[in-house]
């Protein structure tokens, strides 16, 4: 990130976005706390409509256990005529005190629209006995009202009130939206069943309470319901739900559980606060829904101000960063680009030193910097070539005597047995050999490194006629390919030497070539007698690069000196991959005891004569 971005981010992060931060939570606290104190307030508010409710239903309780305490039910029942028992119709002067009483107290309940009571012992249009009549309303017959459930809740209350809502029952309490009361009517004298009043309310005293109470101010969409458990809208102030299901309006999972509840969600596709208070001593809950948008209009109307701001203060930071950063900026940037073309490999860059300010000394510095960096390069450079050239050296010297020993033991062997032909094959063989490694040359071609793979293998075959045999499968496209020389006879050499050693089978090596992926790969197989684990680490010679391990020191026993002395040609093959081609390339071993050995040698592919020192420098 360049000067004037970091710059430009430290406006932002030490001014925008701690602004930004704090207006956000500020948003938030008060998002939260506002759904919060309503949920408080409409908690109250719920309790005190359910208390004004239950006030209804205890006063209309009351006027009922009058009607029984004075008999005035009793002798409707048991009268002549029960169809005159209306006491709207009769006339002051025929009724008695108790009736009279009990007339006072209907009149005084005006939002009562109706009673009659089911006669136990009635039949015909005795059945049903009118005690406050409802034009073009048809009562529930006696026989299905028993059919129903609702019967036998009445009569498991024994005598307690049972209340209604409207379209709960509507085939006992009609299509008005009205709530009605049920109860068991007993004869005082021996407690005795003898009927059940009906009696139904208007919603008068409903709709005052919720009219007369709301949460918060006017300006607040504010609707207030009566649910049954079931999720049915009994009740709704606005007149628009009633006797829909609640759970078909919201996208939450509704419980009408016992208490107090409130939730934010969607009512009527609109975003709002439902908020439900159970009735204690009745199936229903007190719901009111309030629109969210009404509530947290003030919070809008905060939050865009608050854009507004931070839309402001951005195009001000922008306006510093346009006209005064990328004055500041520019030639530094100018200044890393180069910097980052010479970490790119681009040694010659150069800047345009012009002006007299400290941009212009520091372009000539970094100039200066870079020209003092190029000699100690090239100095380098130069080193290291010498450097890899002699190791290189070092390590042909070491593999010379070593072949050198083993080829000159093998034929005064046969010098021993008289086997002169032999000797004069194996003599012009291996001054082939020699004709080879003592060029001064350190890469020749696969072509010329197989020619030399053959004349070693001749030479031994010479030797051990029956130990072993050889096949050489390397495509001829690859004989141009250039190679270190004595990489192979080595490899070679190990394997026909410890691999072939002591088996009672005739031995089969494979030398076999390809290409992939860009690289030579070199492979040596063999069908011997494999290596441990514990011999196998011997060959690790990735590890470590201290080439003073496979020293023989004075007293080291005759097996550890021949098991020092048995890696000491591959190593050499490795340790000269390596210096040439780099840590990239090099031999890979996999051996097991009993199943013979396989050596891979990875080489990268190029035409001999193709310069790499400035790859393997770079590897």
């Amino acid at each position: 990130m360049n000067l004037r971005y970091k710059l430009f981010a430290a406006f932002w992060g030490l001014i925008i976005i701690p602004l930004f931060t704090l207006g956000m939570i500020m948003f938030f606290v008060t998002y939260n706390s506002i759904e919060k104190k309503y949920s408080q307030q409409s908690e109250y508010s719920l309790k005190a409509i359910s208390y004004s409710i239950a006030s209804v239903f205890e006063d209309m309780n009351n006027v009922t256990d009058n009607g029984i305490a004075t008999s005035v039910f009793h002798m409707a029942l048991n009268a002549e005529d029960p169809s005159k028992q209306d006491l709207t119709d009769a006339e002051q002067l025929n009724l008695n005190a108790s009736q009279r009483n009990f007339r006072s107290l209907l009149y005084n309940h005006p939002s009562i629209s109706y009673a009659f009571l089911y006669n136990f012992n009635g039949k015909g249009n005795s059945e049903i006995v009118s005690l406050f009549n409802k034009e073009n309303f048809q009562p529930l017959t006696y026989d299905k009202f028993k059919e129903s459930s609702l019967y036998h809740e009445v009569m498991a209350l024994n005598g307690l009130p049972k209340w209604v809502a409207p379209h709960e029952y509507p085939g006992l309490t009609g299509s008005d939206p009205v709530f009605t009361q049920i109860r068991l009517v007993k004869e005082l004298s021996f407690f005795q069943n003898i009927g059940i009043l009906v009696v139904q309310i208007k919603n008068w005293e409903f709709e005052s309470i919720f009219r007369n109470l709301k949460i918060g101010d006017d300006s607040q969409k504010i609707s207030f319901m009566l649910v049954n458990d079931q999720g049915m809208i009994l009740f709704d102030s606005d007149k628009k739900l009633d006797g829909k299901v609640f759970q078909t309006l919201t996208t939450n999972e509704i419980s009408f559980k016992k208490g107090f509840q409130s939730f934010k969600t969607e009512f009527e596709g609109e975003k709002s606060i439902v908020s439900m208070y159970h009735l204690k001593d009745y199936p229903w809950s007190l719901v009111s829904v309030t629109s969210w948008e009404s509530l947290s209009r003030e919070v809008a109307i905060f939050a865009r101000w608050f854009v507004i701001v931070i839309l402001i203060c951005f195009l001000a930071a922008l306006i510093f960063n346009i006209f005064f950063m990328n004055r500041i900026t520019g030639g530094i940037a100018v200044i890393v680009r180069f910097m980052r073309r010479v970490e790119d490999g681009d040694l010659s860059s150069r800047m345009e030193e012009k002006g007299n300010d400290e941009l212009t000394l520091l372009a000539k510095g970094f100039n200066d910097l870079m020209d003092k960096i190029n000699t100690l390069f090239n100095r380098i450079q130069l080193e290291q070539r010498h450097k890899n050239q002699a190791e290189m050296r070092v390590l042909q010297a070491q593999i010379k005597p070593h072949f050198l020993f083993n080829t000159l033991e093998s034929i005064n062997v046969l010098a021993v047995q008289n086997e002169g032909r032999k000797v004069s094959q194996m003599v012009y063989r291996l001054a082939s050999i020699l004709r080879i490694s003592i060029q001064d040359r350190d890469e020749i071609t696969l072509e010329e490194e197989i020619k030399h793979l053959h004349d070693y293998l001749d030479i031994q075959k010479f030797r051990f006629e029956d130990l072993f045999d050889y096949t050489i499968d390397i495509p001829e496209e690859l004989n141009g390919c250039g190679i270190l020389k004595l990489t192979l006879q080595p490899l070679v050499e190990n394997s026909i030497q410890h691999g072939f050693e002591g088996i009672d089978y005739k031995g089969q090596l494979t030398i076999s070539g390809w290409e992939e992926q860009g690289n030579l790969i070199l492979r040596i197989e063999d069908n011997g007698i494999g290596m441990s684990s514990s011999q196998l680490s011997m060959f690790q010679y990735m590890i470590s690069d201290n080439t003073e391990q496979y020293h023989v020191d004075e007293g080291q026993s005759e097996s550890s000196v021949h098991l020092e002395r048995r890696g000491l040609g591959v190593r050499s093959v490795a340790d000269r991959i390596r210096i040439e081609y780099g840590f990239r390339y090099g031999i890979f071993i996999c051996s097991s005891q009993d199943n013979g050995t396989i050596i891979q040698c990875v080489i990268p592919k190029y035409v001999q004569g193709e310069d790499h020192n400035a790859k393997s420098i770079i590897g």
